[in-house]
């Protein structure tokens, strides 16, 4: 059975390839995606400090991974990614985020059973129809002839982008990849980051 808590040793880290740089600047588009949590998300109404990361897809326990999943740079880590918003859900909202959100190409039905199973007190939204990537023009790649998004975390103020980190690796460091910059944009000496 494939232990989805913990990535395995050796995994090849992605490269960054320059396909979020053209992220910072941008508005978050108006598309309604489906929720987990109930209902719809537009991720252009949203106000404050936002956190959207995506991911690949969640693997589910017992269930076999896309074929040769731990050999493509970047794509296992899923579970660890989203846990790590998780254990990092009081500090991100103690140091101003007022939303985070996951987003995969995933379905909400299939989402929903790993939001459940991983207790997040965050919603995972579905692009399964890839409205969000194609708007956002999100680094993508192909497995078992499916369309997947590549691990990257956004953070937004009131609908702008104002950072995309990327490439995440290792993924159970994302959330405090997170922390790290927002404390680095509060900080008097780090001045305003982007």
């Amino acid at each position: 059975m494939t232990d989805l808590s913990t990535p395995p040793e050796g995994l090849e880290p992605p490269v960054d390839d320059g396909a979020a740089s053209h992220l910072a600047g941008r508005r978050l588009p108006a598309v309604a995606l489906s929720s987990t949590a109930g209902g719809q998300v537009d991720l252009s109404r949203t106000r404050g400090l936002v956190v959207v990361y995506a991911y690949p897809m969640t693997g589910r326990p017992g269930a076999p991974l896309p074929g040769g999943w731990n050999e493509i740079p970047g794509a296992r880590g899923c579970t660890p990614q989203a846990c790590s918003f998780r254990d990092h859900w009081q500090e991100l909202r103690e140091l101003g985020v007022s939303a985070v959100f996951g987003v995969s190409t995933q379905t909400t039905a299939y989402q929903r059973e790993a939001a459940e199973r991983l207790r997040l007190p965050f919603p995972l939204l579905s692009d399964a129809a890839l409205e969000l990537q194609e708007m956002l023009e999100l680094p993508t790649f192909e497995a078992d002839g499916d369309t997947l998004l590549k691990r990257l975390t956004m953070i937004a103020q009131d609908g702008e982008i104002v950072a995309a980190l990327y490439p995440v690796f290792p993924p159970d460091r994302s959330a405090a990849d997170v922390v790290d910059w927002l404390r680095q944009r509060r900080s008097p000496a780090g001045g305003r980051r982007h």
